[in-house]
């Protein structure tokens, strides 16, 4: 099948985006998500708002407790290290396992988080690391953290007339470990279970995640790596249970 006819607008900024968004339009990056479902009739937009000509979406910016990626930056941009990399690889390790290169050359890290997929990468991976997303829409910008930012399968915080302008994530220690495992049937698909793992010696710091579940991941216990409580039958508990003892071996 072919997308349905919508108009096409191109907005130079953030501000002229966020206007076509009020007036009802439909955001639009790396269109790696967006595009099949246009072309299976799932999504029916009258308007796509193209934002990958606005220049701050696609910037970047580095500080002494972070590096703040803008929304448009690309999988192949990290996979390549085209852009800093605060966890010393783990970033770009996670970009290089999505889908197929064709994929990563368009396909957005701030696009993957809005699309909301349980089964992506950046989901999960984005809430191991703590990060923040900004977000501007009629109101203004805030920011929310991304363990609070998915609601539900394709579900998120952002309203209709928002976007997701950038993603801050905080930087840790040289000593930091990094550990993050996927369970697919075949390269280039969407994981069946996630587990990542994170452990910061000089502050203490230890975070687990658990993704690809019926809704956004969740952090669990770094010690105990409960899973009982996840809500999935029992084949799929264990498959997360193994995903995290797997990612917990990467940091051993």
């Amino acid at each position: 099948m072919k997308a349905p006819a919508f108009d096409y607008a191109r907005p130079r900024d953030v501000a002229e985006a966020v206007k076509l968004l009020a007036e009802g339009g439909r955001a639009a990056a790396g269109t790696q998500s967006l595009g099949p479902m246009l072309n299976l009739r799932v999504a029916h937009p009258t308007l796509l708002v193209d934002l990958r000509g606005i220049e701050e979406l696609r910037s970047v910016s580095e500080d002494k407790s972070a590096v703040t990626l803008g929304a448009c930056i690309t999988h192949a941009q990290i996979e390549d290290g085209k852009v800093p990399d605060p966890t010393g690889g783990m970033m770009a390790s996670v970009a290089a396992s999505i889908a197929y290169r064709a994929v990563r050359n368009r396909g957005t890290i701030g696009g993957s988080l809005a699309h909301a997929d349980p089964a992506a990468d950046w989901p999960s991976a984005l809430t191991l690391l703590n990060a923040i997303v900004l977000v501007a829409g009629p109101k203004g910008r805030r920011e929310t953290p991304v363990e609070s930012f998915a609601t539900g399968i394709f579900t998120t915080v952002l309203a209709a007339d928002e976007l997701i302008v950038a993603l801050r994530i905080p930087k840790r220690s040289r000593r930091a470990r990094y550990g993050y495992w996927k369970f697919c049937r075949k390269a280039g698909e969407f994981a069946h279970a996630i587990g990542a793992v994170l452990h910061d010696p000089e502050t203490s710091e230890s975070r687990a995640v658990v993704g690809a579940l019926a809704g956004p991941p969740r952090l669990v216990d770094e010690k105990t790596f409960d899973v009982a409580d996840i809500g999935e039958d029992a084949y799929s508990r264990r498959l997360h249970a193994v995903a995290l003892k797997r990612a917990f071996a990467q940091i051993q």
